[in-house]
């Protein structure tokens, strides 16, 4: 039924009122091919900017309000904010249902976290990387490169992909929660599911949080020197602030080694990311010919690893303004507890359910690898 009342075709008013769009839904009313030309022209308008907040608000909103709640326990209670907001998230996840919230959820996500990892950058400089020495760097990349093993190792055992060991592993070997964020955004969602990613992270955020209460003990128990003990201590523990707070809860000496140690684990963000991305390919390149050729847009770094590096020159070519600094820093925690949060709301807790225990092998695996492997270090060269 293409006629209107006044005996003309439908076709033919829209054609000499294109603009006139108010009253389409009159004429395509109980008309599917009608509603899916409506449709389609309603695609095809230029989206104002109302529409787009609208997409966008309802998500942020519940983000924000979880992480600010996050940020507040963690203040008063003691916990990290990044542990908190991951069970916060996992716990309210049923409020991302609502599809209004996915576009913000799916934004802080993703360009969020990237756009922290940038930020990451100005923290480290390449005077720093150079301080602590060639032989404990080298030893630096042993350490990393057992954690690595260590993550396959327990994936392999539990029975998980190797992207599950991908991701343990470079989360535990260069810095926690920001490592694992980084490595996912290389691995995707297609080949790692996002509720086992959460887990990944409650795993990394738990065992670090131990690992700062335990190794300062056990470093005291070995009768370590401070210098011994701060080696241990940053070239272990997973997160940046866990390993500091640890290393000046031995001493302040052993303190300041640890924060140089675990600010060279940081630098080692970028090259890491890189050549997972070069080992494992972009999502979607399963199965297609080994032979292919390499070009020089797949050696190309995601354009967060870009910017890490491109910080971190900046940062060691000029002295930033403490204000500049502080404010960059400030604002890295913000975005990837953001984008903890969003992750962990937009997570199936179907699947977490049937992952259980088996989702931080995988991280247990890379945690004792990288103690392990730091503490020979230590017994056999440094102290």
């Amino acid at each position: 039924m293409n006629s209107t009342k006044g005996g003309g075709d439908v076709s033919d008013h829209v054609q000499n009122d294109p603009s006139d769009r108010s009253d389409w839904h009159r004429y395509y009313a109980g008309d599917l091919y009608g509603e899916m030309e409506l449709a389609e022209a309603e695609r095809d308008e230029p989206r104002s900017l109302r529409k787009v907040l609208t997409n966008i608000v309802p998500g942020l909103l519940l983000c924000a309000t979880l992480a600010i709640a996050a940020a507040w326990m963690s203040d008063h209670y003691g916990p990290p904010t990044i542990l908190i907001a991951l069970l916060l998230g996992l716990a309210l996840n049923f409020a991302a249902v609502d599809p209004r919230t996915h576009r913000g959820l799916d934004l802080v996500g993703r360009e969020g976290l990237r756009i922290g990892i940038v930020l990451i950058g100005f923290q480290v400089t390449l005077g720093q990387i150079a301080g602590i020495g060639l032989v404990p760097f080298l030893a630096l990349l042993c350490i990393a490169a057992f954690a690595f093993s260590g993550g396959m190792l327990g994936a392999r055992l539990s029975g998980q992909s190797r992207f599950a060991g991908i991701l343990a592993g470079g989360a535990t070997a260069i810095c926690g929660a920001s490592a694992a964020l980084a490595l996912y955004g290389v691995i995707g969602r297609d080949r790692l599911p996002q509720a086992q990613f959460a887990l990944t992270l409650v795993g990394v955020a738990l065992a670090s949080a131990l690992a700062m209460a335990s190794y300062p003990i056990l470093a005291a128990q070995l009768g370590l020197s401070d210098r011994a003990a701060g080696f241990l201590i940053g070239a272990s523990i997973h997160d940046v602030a866990q390993a500091i707070g640890g290393g000046y809860s031995y001493s302040n000496a052993a303190g300041a080694e640890a924060t140089i140690v675990k600010l060279a684990r940081v630098a080692l963000l970028a090259p890491v990311v890189l050549l997972v991305s070069l080992w494992i390919g972009k999502p979607g390149e399963e199965g297609k010919a080994s032979g292919k050729r390499l070009s020089i847009r797949g050696l190309m770094p995601p354009w967060f690893v870009t910017g890490f590096v491109i910080a971190v020159a900046v940062n060691s070519a000029v002295s930033l303004p403490e204000i500049a600094s502080n404010g960059a820093e400030s604002a890295a925690k913000v975005l990837l507890v953001l984008a903890v949060t969003a992750t962990a709301l937009r997570s199936r807790t179907d699947l977490i359910a049937r992952l259980g225990w088996r989702a931080f092998i995988p991280v247990l695996g890379a945690t004792l690898a990288s103690f392990i492997s730091a503490l020979l270090f230590v017994v056999l060269v440094v102290d």
